[in-house]
């Protein structure tokens, strides 16, 4: 699928969708990642023929779709309501899209009982959905997109309602289901854990616009931009403003009487330093001197609020920490990614 300078405003003068261009791969597990309003559903209700665009095209397999309705589309779609009927079973909500679609009885009961026993709802084909738990109701959904066996799956934060096991049981299921049918999924979410376990390929969107298309590892490691540096990673990655000097034959960044090795062909100029919470540890022989201000215990980690001479500083460690107590610290300086001012 090809989205070419893909728009959406709206009467009232929104601009959702910014032109974006993007070709989504076959095969692959795409995750649009961003805030709240940055253009990722609008995105992909686009996709789904569930909003007409502004400008632009949509190509899947070489054919224009743009102005093609949402039925005349192969694709299955879940929400992040599950959208069940109340007054059927779940066997007869699973079939529902195949009876619509004329595919004869044994077909529909084969298709049914293998989704059924794919996603573990087997159990429960004889219940209405008010008898199911979020998580069971929301598998039940995630059947009825997938029984029609579509060209490409399409999800607005399925389990964005859901409590954090049930969310991390069915993520492990989407993931599943995905790599056994091989089919094209275009998935949303705010959540940028969610995006990272998931996603072949993460989209991270703001304003609008794309800000990076890359792998989990790229996004994560060499974010593009200050916005993806913060985004993504929880915490995000910690900023010190700086300047780039030569001296001795190296290329040094400098911040009130630190400095910190960078790889040679930087130029002189202002810029931020940004390195992930991990990348800095308490180290006695450490040249940065700070006072721990929080500690946050997350069981296997902690995440440390560390006030410095070159400001506050997030570190994930093992150690515990106590606020108030005076500490060194050491920069991982092979881990230093820099963004210029312009970024």
């Amino acid at each position: 699928m090809k989205l070419d300078s893909l728009a959406k405003t709206y009467p009232d003068g929104t601009v959702a969708v910014n032109g974006i261009d993007l070709i989504l791969e076959d095969g692959r597990f795409i995750v649009l990642l961003g805030p709240s309003g940055c253009g990722k559903t609008t995105t992909l209700r686009m996709i789904a023929g569930l909003e007409t665009p502004t400008a632009g095209r949509i190509e899947f397999a070489g054919r224009d779709i743009t102005h093609l309705g949402a039925t005349e589309r192969d694709v299955g779609f879940v929400f992040q309501f599950y959208a069940l009927y109340p007054h059927m079973t779940i066997r007869e909500n699973v079939c529902f899209p195949l009876a619509n679609a004329g595919i004869p009885p044994m077909e529909r009961n084969r298709r049914v009982e293998e989704t059924a026993d794919r996603l573990g709802i087997q159990s429960f084909l004889d219940r209405h959905p008010n008898e199911l738990s979020d998580g069971d109701q929301q598998r039940v959904s995630l059947a009825r997109a997938i029984v029609r066996d579509p060209s490409i799956y399409l999800m607005d934060e399925p389990l964005g309602q859901l409590d954090a096991n049930i969310r991390l049981d069915l993520r492990g299921a989407i993931r599943s289901q995905q790599l056994a049918t091989q089919v094209t999924t275009v998935y949303v979410t705010h959540d940028q854990e969610e995006a990272l376990s998931l996603a072949d390929t993460v989209v991270v969107m703001n304003e609008g616009e794309i800000e990076q298309v890359g792998t989990p590892d790229e996004v994560y490691n060499n974010p593009k931009n200050l916005f993806v540096a913060n985004f993504v990673g929880s915490p995000g990655m910690n900023f010190i403003e700086g300047v780039i000097e030569h001296r001795d034959g190296k290329t040094v960044f400098c911040r009130n009487g630190h400095s910190f090795d960078v790889p040679d062909g930087q130029p002189s100029a202002s810029v931020t330093l940004g390195i992930r919470p991990e990348y800095i540890r308490f180290d006695e022989k450490g040249g940065v001197r700070g006072e721990i201000t929080v500690s946050e215990y997350f069981g296997d980690h902690h995440i440390v609020h560390v006030e410095t001479e070159l400001g506050g500083l997030s570190i994930r460690t093992s150690d515990s920490a106590t606020p108030g107590d005076r500490v060194k610290l050491s920069l991982d300086t092979d881990r230093i990614r820099l963004f210029s001012s312009r970024e």
